[in-house]
């Protein structure tokens, strides 16, 4: 389905921020992890983290849902011997489980989505794996990937951090379960350290002991661990959030956006920070983000390798910035869903944004008088684009059509529900 986004001077009203995606796939699978049975309070319901929950039934766990809560009882360190497992398009969830299903003797992954996760490496997670002495086939280090594991061991294992933090995170979750203790070392700059910091929080809720150097760097797991079965309550997100947070920034708003913690560890939390060094009026007080936007923004520079999955909204707010405004450090973008450098850019330049790219930055020369729009444009069946483009089209000066814009329930179904409910002009077609 086509979204048209109509231009919309004002916003106003009251939500409720979605439940945290990442959250809600990590704590899904060190629920089914443990033996015994968790609950997972407040779960993210998207295309994501319904792979994850797909996946860890398929490989043993039982799972009860009601509207507050998942209750899940887990398999522990014994998956049921399966053949294949479907992620969809959830590169998070692909990697984390491959590396869980180096436990199980022949695991394939299916490619479903060839134009977009089929078309996304893991050859630096595959070598890793290829460490602990599993045999991984592979289609140029692309899906589909079959596994052959059963008896994976500990011990040295280095990997590369250069392309994705996804594939340290994997081995973080694995180790614990193994026989021998493990010291995995990353090479090269390790990218978005804080949804690393994400995993070690939740490895830590579930009585998992990981010593990790300051820098995250090279940690040290001690095998023959056991996950606990216990309760985990999802916190609100701010990936999501910041799009609608950057929707309030570029037009006349009073926006309220509740459930985002104040304390958060989530790297996209500096999208408030963001916002407000562009001169946007906010507050941040008892977990609720006010914003009284007057469409009014400066130009900033601003490091994204922190909060990766909020740069393209930050990067739609200073389309209407006054001044240049600098996004650097974000070469991870292009291993996404797409390319989110490239691609993305390609599509603002339709709309009439005046933007420009380097291999890790994105230059944004800001055009406070609003964009032409009155474009069809390709979010490249990217969530994180299709919410990001929606943005600019609030300030056009004619209707923008993002193709294929149901994708974006691969982490936020109710994201034009809740622009809607805002009072945003757009209609699905």
């Amino acid at each position: 389905m086509d979204m048209i986004v109509n231009p919309t001077p004002r916003l106003n009203g009251k939500i409720g921020a979605l439940s945290s995606k990442n959250y809600t796939t990590r704590y899904l699978l060190v629920a089914a992890l443990a033996e015994g049975t968790s609950t997972v309070y407040y779960p993210a319901h998207s295309e994501d983290s319904d792979a994850m929950r797909r996946c860890i039934q398929d490989l043993g766990a039982t799972l009860i849902e009601d509207d507050e809560k998942a209750t899940i009882t887990g398999f522990g360190k014994h998956p049921l011997d399966v053949q294949e497992l479907n992620v969809g398009n959830a590169g998070a969830v692909l990697r984390f489980l491959m590396g869980i299903a180096t436990l199980c003797p022949d695991v394939t992954f299916v490619n479903t989505y060839p134009d977009s996760l089929g078309k996304r490496p893991h050859d630096d997670l595959i070598e890793a794996l290829g460490q602990l002495g599993v045999e991984v086939e592979h289609n140029d280090g692309r899906l589909p990937i079959t596994i052959r594991g059963g008896k994976p061991t500990g011990g040295k294992i280095k990997v590369s951090g250069e392309v994705s933090s996804q594939y340290l995170s994997a081995l973080l979750f694995l180790t614990p379960l193994l026989e021998q203790d493990s010291e995995i070392e990353v090479l090269g700059d390790l990218k978005s350290k804080v949804v690393i910091g994400q995993t070690l929080e939740v490895l830590e809720q579930a009585g998992i002991i990981v010593h990790a150097s300051p820098d995250y760097m090279t940690f040290s797991v001690p095998g023959r661990q056991s996950y606990k079965a216990q309760d985990y309550t999802v916190q609100g997100d701010y990936p999501g959030s910041a799009a609608i947070l950057a929707a309030a920034a570029v037009t006349q708003s009073d926006v309220v956006v509740e459930r985002l913690s104040v304390a958060s560890k989530q790297g996209e939390r500096a999208i408030v920070d963001v916002l407000q060094m562009m001169g946007v009026p906010l507050t941040h007080e008892n977990d609720i983000v006010h914003v009284k936007g007057n469409g009014r923004l400066k130009a900033i520079e601003f490091d994204g390798d922190a909060a990766t999955d909020a740069v393209l909204a930050m990067v739609a707010a200073a389309v209407f910035a006054e001044g240049t405004s600098r996004f650097y450090n974000v070469e991870n973008l292009r291993y996404k869903e797409c390319d989110r450098i490239t691609d993305y850019l390609a599509e603002l330049r339709k709309a009439g944004a005046n933007v420009e790219e380097r291999q890790a930055e994105i230059i944004v020369h800001g055009r406070p008088e609003g964009v032409e729009g009155g474009v069809e444009i390709n979010a490249h069946y990217d969530h994180r684009v299709i919410m990001a483009l929606s943005i600019v089209g609030l300030r056009a000066a004619q209707p923008i059509t993002i193709k294929d814009a149901h994708h974006v329930a691969k982490s936020y179904p109710q994201y034009f529900e809740h622009l809607e409910a805002l009072g945003a002009q757009v209609k699905w077609i």
